[in-house]
């Protein structure tokens, strides 16, 4: 039986294509910008048969990535609206992002819910109306220092999966962001054991609650002080199917979280 896991593990880990988001937040200028896009144009990295690579620009710099970044490589916005646009002064819309081509959008960043206060019954109706308008979203989820070290951890996240599961019915345009708030730009990381027994966890919570199909099929990629040095073991971990990284996505060091990837490609 235990063989028989392992190979199934093995199994839905190949399937699953590597995915690495770079997160730029609110960060650089337009010399700024056009820096790291030359940079990224120049580098090699595995084919996108092996790794789909996603960068985040803020949103005054998304047609000027757009113009510039090379082919293999998609956008993704920081946020939309929750709704159809309209009086929603600062609000970007769904359907604004689809008019520009933008193809992927990221929501339910820690930084959203802790700084604006995002609720997880709002995180979710952004991710069903993303989708419903032919987003591709990066739903990330994760726990505080407070509730790991309360032991809640698992609650915290499956009820933020929860929430966006009651709202959507197809999971092939989602990635799940596993985030824990303690490990975003404080420096410290998830070890790779902690990683994955949570990414296991959402899993077990997908194939339980959703289905077995979503729960081998979605990835669930890892953010939270991901870097050149940490990246390899991480991606070692069977359920950890990417990376969303924050501050190194801005430095040179992304292409190798990037070229981690192979570690999957290798198995």
């Amino acid at each position: 039986m235990l063989l028989l896991i392992k190979l199934t593990s093995l199994v839905t880990t190949m399937a699953r294509k590597f995915f690495v988001g770079g997160n730029w937040k609110c960060n650089g200028t337009m010399d700024d910008v056009k820096k790291l896009v030359k940079t990224l144009n120049e580098v090699e990295v595995p084919s996108e048969d092996v790794v789909e690579v996603v960068v985040s620009p803020p949103f005054v710099f998304l047609p000027l990535v757009k113009a510039l970044l090379r082919s293999d490589f998609a956008i993704a916005a920081q946020n939309c609206w929750v709704r159809k646009g309209g009086a929603f002064t600062g609000e970007i819309s769904a359907e604004m992002l689809v008019n520009l081509g933008i193809p992927w959008v990221i929501l339910g960043h820690s930084e959203r819910r802790s700084l604006l206060g995002e609720s997880n019954d709002f995180v979710a109706d952004k991710v069903g109306y993303a989708l419903s308008q032919g987003l591709k979203v990066i739903a990330c989820v994760g726990e505080t220092l407070e509730q790991r070290e309360a032991g809640s951890t698992m609650d915290v996240v499956a009820a933020q999966t929860k929430a966006i599961a009651e709202k959507i019915t197809y999971w092939t345009n989602v990635v799940l962001a596993y985030e824990p708030v303690w490990a975003i730009g404080t420096g410290k990381v998830a070890t790779p054991a902690q990683a994955q027994e949570v990414h296991v966890g959402l899993r077990e919570w997908l194939n339980t609650n959703v289905s077995a199909e979503v729960a081998s099929s979605t990835r669930i990629i890892y953010g939270g002080s991901v870097n050149a040095a940490n990246c390899r073991e991480l991606a070692e971990q069977a359920d950890i199917d990417g990376f969303l990284v924050g501050g190194a996505s801005l430095k040179p060091e992304f292409v190798e979280i990037i070229k981690s990837a192979t570690v999957k490609s290798s198995v």
